[in-house]
């Protein structure tokens, strides 16, 4: 439930409602809006008829959260939210964020070369995997931590953020170390014991939608984050698998303005994974800033027939540039920018 504070509430009023809070056997969420001071409380709410909260100094009023997912719902926060990585950067705001480059960390001058050219193009973020989620056991797993420390280097090298995957708990403080947002990949996104140990971090996180997951399911997964304690998540639509075989996943586009309609998470879009196809991309791409989307994730090799993950979906540098091209096009139709 929500409990509604007055405009005048003092600290120690909060305080007080959020002791007795925590006395029923509840956790209380404080969220400090624009306008309105609001307690966000997660737990068994059949406990609070023993102590009826309205009647506490500063409260204005209590409401249910009727969704299943109580923090992440646009009935706990109305307004969108804004996650803040520092040095200017927000994702959620009017701007688009372009988040760019391979898909596996290969070798520390391919991966400098590559920052550079993104980040030309208008990047803040560069992408890479050190540890590879593969299908095969036999394919090419990563570089591990030797990985991490190429794309910390090349990302401080270009002035960009560093945004990777983790993919077990016993590494999540090795990837925080070395990075600016942690990925949670779509074949973990149900790993609930990986998702409240990244919800014990400071850093900001990306969960991306499972392959067959529905948005319900999603959201449920951002609540596990939250509910541990790290508000700064936000989701990425990388395809879900259906009957359809002439892409790799199906891009649900809809799931974009859905999740805005029923989450104040902002939502960025992967049309590489998405779509799987190199000439897909950009019409993808651009169909995401459309639909609203806070920021977009492509990858880019100089040379994808000798990359070692996902070549075809790749987008050469020249490519990238044109697309950046187009995306600022879209965006500023839309009174954005990127």
């Amino acid at each position: 439930m929500i409990i509604v504070l007055k405009p005048d509430i003092t600290q120690k009023q909060i305080d007080h409602i959020v002791k007795e809070v925590k006395k029923l056997g509840l956790k209380p969420h404080v969220s400090k809006g624009i306008e309105r001071t609001i307690i966000g409380v997660v737990g068994e709410e059949e406990v609070l008829s023993t102590k009826p909260l309205e009647v506490f100094p500063g409260v204005e009023k209590v409401m249910p959260i009727l969704k299943p997912y109580k923090l992440v719902s646009r009935e706990y926060q109305p307004e969108a939210s804004i996650i803040d990585f520092g040095r200017g950067i927000k994702l959620g705001g009017k701007r688009i964020h372009v988040m760019a480059g391979p898909c596996a960390v290969e070798t520390q001058e391919l991966l400098l070369s590559i920052a550079h050219k993104v980040k030309k193009s208008g990047a803040t973020f560069l992408r890479g995997g050190a540890f590879k989620p593969r299908t095969s056991p036999y394919s090419f797993q990563g570089l591990g931590e030797e990985g991490l420390k190429y794309l910390r280097e090349a990302a401080d090298h270009e002035g960009l953020l560093v945004v990777t995957e983790v993919m077990d708990t016993r590494d999540v403080h090795l990837v925080e170390r070395y990075t600016d947002c942690l990925q949670i990949g779509a074949r973990n996104m149900q790993n609930f014991n990986l998702l409240k140990e990244v919800g014990l971090c400071k850093k900001p996180v990306m969960l991306k939608r499972g392959l067959s997951s529905t948005v319900k399911e999603w959201l449920m997964s951002a609540e596990y984050i939250v509910s541990t304690g790290n508000p700064n998540v936000f989701l990425c639509e990388r395809g879900i698998r259906t009957f359809e075989d002439s892409t790799r996943n199906t891009l649900d586009l809809s799931a974009v303005p859905v999740v805005k309609s029923l989450s104040h998470l902002p939502i960025i879009v992967d049309p590489s994974h998405g779509t799987g196809q190199r000439h897909l991309i950009a019409p993808m791409a651009c169909a995401g800033v459309a639909a609203g989307a806070d920021g977009i994730m492509v990858e880019v090799h100089p040379n994808p027939e000798k990359a070692k993950s996902d070549g075809a979906q790749a987008l050469l540098p020249d490519m990238f540039d044109d697309l950046m091209q187009a995306m600022k096009g879209v965006a500023r139709a839309i009174g954005r920018e990127i």
